[in-house]
């Protein structure tokens, strides 16, 4: 019996011994391995055993941030033994800093690191994620300090650069390597921001200016150009207009020419020989109807004869004489 016993507890020892030396690490995480207080090795992922008594997995603080059901932010401390090697994420609270032309602002980032070498991130630092907490805030500062207002809000790739190589070379000790730093918010103070604003709206009231007086300015242009072009438009029309009238009229003047010298010759043709001249027949027939413009008008009295007439009843007579010699077709 008291063998059985003695059995019974050997091999319960030897269960307890068992299940407190196998360790099942997962992927992409990490364990050191302490033996009598001394680093003795680092377990990877797959199953490992160590020495109960002996061989103790250390301990190191962590903080964790996350946000409950009612939307606040609860930040959890904890004592863990296994090391994520993953990428992870800090989250810091809003923090003020003063910029170089004095302007206290607040800001909120975001830090993105990885564990590369465990042990270090165990034996060089008492608390990774208080360390690297006070690191960005103290690190955001100097960066902030070095820059203005306008510059820290337009450059924001240039100030995460900043942070990101700094912090980099900083806890490159710690056995961490920090991916990237995120600008999260940017707060000015109320009155900084109004003046912002103020500041916005006249831009863009300047640039609505210039808009509209370019506008004016090529309206006016093109008007003047379009006036420009009319006048010479016009111009050309008119010019074109009096060389057709002036041709015409030449054109005119040369057929009544031809008309009138086709008519002499064909008045000298028909006038016997030695009976007269057409010229003095012409010049008859004008002064005829000149006579009867002069008696048909509304508002002229002809009172007197002028001295021409004498001619022109001269040229009558030297028409009928014309005619004397000339026999009707009727015999008469």
């Amino acid at each position: 019996m008291g063998a059985y016993i003695l059995f019974a507890s050997a091999a319960f020892f030897l269960i307890l011994f068992g299940a407190q030396g196998f360790k099942i690490v997962q992927q992409a995480e990490a364990m050191v391995i302490e033996r009598l207080g001394s680093y003795h090795r680092t377990l990877h992922n797959g199953i490992s055993f160590i020495w109960p008594m002996l061989d103790k997995p250390r301990e190191i603080e962590w903080k964790y941030v996350k946000t409950d059901l009612d939307g606040k932010t609860v930040v959890k401390k904890e004592k863990i033994t296994r090391i994520d090697l993953r990428e992870a994420v800090l989250e810091f609270p809003e923090q003020a800093v003063i910029t170089r032309d004095n302007v206290t602002i607040k800001i909120t980032a975001i830090l993105y690191f990885q564990i590369v070498d465990p042990v270090r991130a165990v034996y060089e630092i008492a608390n990774l994620p208080d360390a690297i907490e006070k690191l960005v805030q103290t690190t955001l500062r100097n960066v902030m300090g070095e820059m203005d207002l306008d510059r820290t809000l337009s450059s924001r790739d240039t100030v995460n650069d900043k942070l990101k190589v700094v912090l980099d070379e900083a806890t490159e000790k710690w056995g961490v390597k920090v991916n990237r730093v995120e600008l999260q918010d940017i707060h000015p103070p109320q009155d900084i921001r109004d003046a912002m604003e103020k500041q916005m709206r006249a831009e863009r009231d300047r640039r609505a200016a210039i808009l509209e007086a370019e506008g004016h300015k090529k309206a006016n242009i093109l008007g003047a150009e379009g006036s420009k072009e009319a006048e010479i438009n016009m111009a050309e029309g008119q010019k074109r207009a009096k060389v057709l009238i002036a041709e015409g009229e030449a054109e005119a003047r040369i057929r009544i020419a031809q008309a009138e010298a086709e008519a002499i010759s064909k008045i000298t043709e028909a006038l016997p020989e030695g009976k007269g001249n057409a010229a003095t027949y012409l010049i008859a027939l004008r002064y005829i109807e000149a006579l009867k413009q002069i008696a048909s008008g509304k508002e002229s009295k002809v009172v007197f004869l002028p001295y021409e007439a004498t001619g022109i009843l001269g040229s009558i007579g030297g028409i009928r004489e014309l005619f004397d010699g000339v026999t009707s077709p009727h015999g008469k």
